[in-house]
């Protein structure tokens, strides 16, 4: 375990917060008079963490990381150090929105397929009365490298007074956009929350409840994407080559030396 308390694997280290303190959490940060971040790790992304730089940089400036894959759960309880339990973007989104509807609290979506933000809104809106969605943006494939229509939609967060930014770009993509715009702004709470954006527009199904408690969520959205995820998964083995390195680290313990 990390010296901060956080638990650590790899280059992740994330809070110990159950669902429900992330989302007081979340809502504390949503008041303050200054921005903030919020990542959600799974196992690609700590994998992905050993050779990004970038994302590396996004990760240790973020406010609140939380672990949304059920392995890194089971992994910090192999290692001795249980973290509480899955927290996933996909399960936030939705309750924060509820509660954002509840506080008055103001809401933007970015990202997805073209429609799909609108969608979402939509739904959302329907399902929590009184949410208020003051921005959606399907930026175009590659905007990322185009500064003018970066700063339009720097342009249009900060235009919709949002307390609540749901970047649904998927990682690492997300988390290196927030982390490298999130100085332009005054306020609000970026979370990095990837297909949640879908599930809300019901563009894509997710998993049943049982697979999600169970750890099994992958294999449904693999079933459902084969092509794209596959090579992702594969690559996503060497996270087991990382717990297996941080628990002989943890076997060893402090070196000590003669004299």
């Amino acid at each position: 375990m990390a010296a901060s308390g956080r638990f650590a694997l790899g280059h992740a280290l994330i809070h110990r917060h159950g669902f429900e303190e992330a989302v007081q959490e979340v809502v504390r940060l949503s008041v303050r008079p200054t921005p903030s971040f919020v990542v959600t790790p799974n196992a690609d992304q700590v994998v992905n963490l050993e050779e990004d730089a970038a994302l590396r940089a996004a990760y240790s400036r973020a406010d609140l990381v939380v672990p949304d894959g059920m392995p890194v759960v089971w992994a910090s309880r192999l290692l001795g150090t249980p973290l509480k339990e899955r927290v996933t973007g996909s399960d936030l989104m939705p309750v924060l929105c509820g509660i954002a509807a509840q506080r008055r609290l103001k809401v933007f979506l970015l990202g997805g397929m073209p429609g799909v933000a609108q969608r979402a809104a939509a739904n959302l809106v329907k399902a929590y009365p009184g949410l208020r969605i003051t921005g959606t943006l399907c930026p175009p494939l590659g905007f990322e490298h185009d500064p003018q229509q970066n700063a339009e939609i720097v342009q249009a967060i900060r235009a919709s007074d949002a307390d609540l930014i749901f970047v649904c770009l998927g990682s690492p993509k997300q988390e290196v956009w927030i982390d490298k715009h999130l100085s332009q702004f005054d306020k609000g709470v970026f979370l990095g929350v990837g297909a949640a954006i879908d599930f809300c527009a019901g563009t894509v199904q997710r998993a049943p409840q049982w697979m999600r408690r169970t750890g099994l969520e992958w294999a449904y959205r693999l079933s459902q994407e084969p092509r794209r995820l596959i090579g992702r998964y594969t690559r996503d083995l060497y996270f087991f080559v990382l717990v297996a390195r941080e628990f002989a680290t943890r076997r060893r313990g402090p070196t000590t030396h003669a004299g």
